[in-house]
């Protein structure tokens, strides 16, 4: 697997940090490291204001006494309201060192023009409380911007959910050394505003989790060669469902074209067959009507999407069973996953490592009852999904997961939220399905497939409908290609 930043764990973050400390860096360098980035990162985005640095017990609240002191030192009006005394030497060091005032972290909010958030950081485990909770509360609340020290206090740093009734809600949060978990998965993610990783320099880390990046998998993407032609490239085909629904796979195709497989065929049913020859130019058109003329038509194919609009029907999971003797890899969309809701094994027993199955949360819940509510998160839920599938499993939405049998996981971190649009998981299946043709690792392809995916929805923005999606995608991949 390429390489792309790690997301850790707290433990793992920990552990990065006692590591440092133990070869010679002392901890109070690294807290004035971390202070000095976030005041940094502050007066980057802002002009000197009336702000007011809330500081917990522990040593994110030895930070906030770092951030005041910088910023005082800077000329900005500064004071610091404080959740009970420093309870580490670190914190207890730094607040010493603080000169400015200093009052109880109360309810009653004192007119500031920013709100600085250093009260417990991603390692808070029990719910916020008292003037803490109410001042979460008015985060929610028109005023000033917030900026948050390694996460909105009240959010938990390895899942990103809530930790009680309610959490702050930053503009900006300052983490140091990588992302972690509660960074990447909603609410946390939302909660978080813009991310700003700071090195302070820690040393090496390895997480089981990494952001998916183009790092991640562009030294091998498929592009072309001089000698390349059509049949090198790649061939895919798609399952189109009956006369009545075929533009769920007609998205599909063009969006396996578009991404470059070098021949795309669509496989109709015979009554399906004139409607897609109406609409289609470059993708090629198959007609069967029976399973094994179904393994005929899709013989050749190096990659195959089932799902999108086949219909909820026997046909769709006998066409499945069929395409799974033909040993192109599938892509598993929609209908092909709530085909199997009775019977979830007998899916599985079907697929192999090649195989992707892209759900979204309704469709994950069909297959994998409970395992989203039993899991800490929604990657610890996509792993364990994609063990008990043995397939690759890209669970989808606004912190799109991917996760391998083997354990690996990519998380995807670019809001595209123009995507919540009809049609555009079809145009994804036929990003992945066409990447897959033409020969790259499923788990990158799911990976790539759902980067470009998003990017082509960033670089459209608001107004975005699905049949935009596979005409963006040259314009992506271009950038790509020159910075490959």
């Amino acid at each position: 697997m390429g390489s792309a930043p790690d997301i850790l764990t707290v433990e793992e973050m920990t552990a990065a940090d006692r590591a440092t400390i133990a070869a010679g860096t002392p901890g109070l360098l690294l807290m004035e490291r971390a202070g000095r980035a976030v005041a940094e990162a502050v007066r980057k985005r802002y002009r000197p204001c009336r702000a007011v640095v809330l500081c917990g017990p522990g040593n994110n609240g030895g930070d906030g006494y770092v951030i005041a002191r910088i910023l005082k030192r800077r000329g900005w009006p500064v004071w610091v309201e404080a959740f009970g005394q420093p309870a580490t030497a670190d914190a207890r060091a730094m607040a010493v060192k603080w000169r400015g005032e200093t009052l109880p972290l109360s309810a009653a909010v004192r007119p500031a023009e920013l709100v600085i958030d250093a009260l417990f950081g991603a390692g808070l485990s029990r719910p916020l409380e008292g003037a803490a909770l109410s001042r979460a509360k008015a985060s929610h609340r028109p005023g000033p911007p917030v900026v948050a020290v390694d996460m909105p206090s009240g959010v938990d740093g390895d899942s990103g959910k809530v930790v009680g009734e309610a959490a702050f809600r930053a503009d900006v949060t300052v983490t140091v050394h990588r992302r972690k978990i509660g960074h990447a998965l909603e609410p946390g993610r939302s909660a978080c505003g813009e991310v700003v990783v700071a090195d302070i320099g820690l040393g090496a880390t390895t997480g089981g989790v990494v952001e998916n990046r183009p790092s991640l998998w562009l030294d091998r993407f498929p592009w072309p060669g001089a000698a390349s032609h059509k049949h090198a490239r790649g061939r895919l085909a798609v399952v189109s469902g009956d006369q009545t629904h075929t533009g769920a796979a007609r998205l599909a195709a063009r969006g396996g074209l578009r991404i470059g497989a070098g021949v795309v065929t669509v496989l109709s049913s015979p009554a399906a067959a004139p409607v897609m020859a109406a609409h289609l130019e470059a993708i090629m058109i198959s007609v069967f009507d029976s399973e094994q003329t179904l393994v005929e038509a899709a013989d050749k194919a190096d990659a195959v999407v089932i799902g999108p609009a086949a219909g909820v029907t026997p046909a769709t999971r006998a066409n499945l069973f069929a395409l799974a003797r033909t040993g192109a890899a599938m892509v598993l969309d929609a209908d092909a996953l709530t085909v199997f809701r009775d019977k979830p094994a007998d899916l599985f027993s079907a697929l192999d490592r090649d195989d992707v199955l892209t759900p979204h949360v309704g469709e994950f819940e069909r297959l994998f009852p409970g395992l989203l509510k039993a899991a800490p998160h929604r990657i610890a839920a996509a792993r364990e999904a994609a063990r008990l599938a043995g397939a690759i499993v890209l669970l989808k939405g606004a912190d799109t997961v991917i996760a391998a049998p083997d354990d690996r996981a990519a998380v995807c971190l670019e809001d595209a939220p123009w995507l919540a649009t009809a049609g555009s998981g079809d145009v994804l299946a036929g990003f992945i399905g066409g990447l897959i043709a033409q020969g790259m690792d499923s788990f990158e392809a799911a990976c790539a497939g759902a980067w470009i995916h998003a990017a082509c929805a960033r670089r459209f923005g608001p107004g975005l409908i699905a049949e935009d999606l596979p005409g963006l995608a040259p314009a992506v991949l271009g950038e790509l290609y020159a910075s490959r």
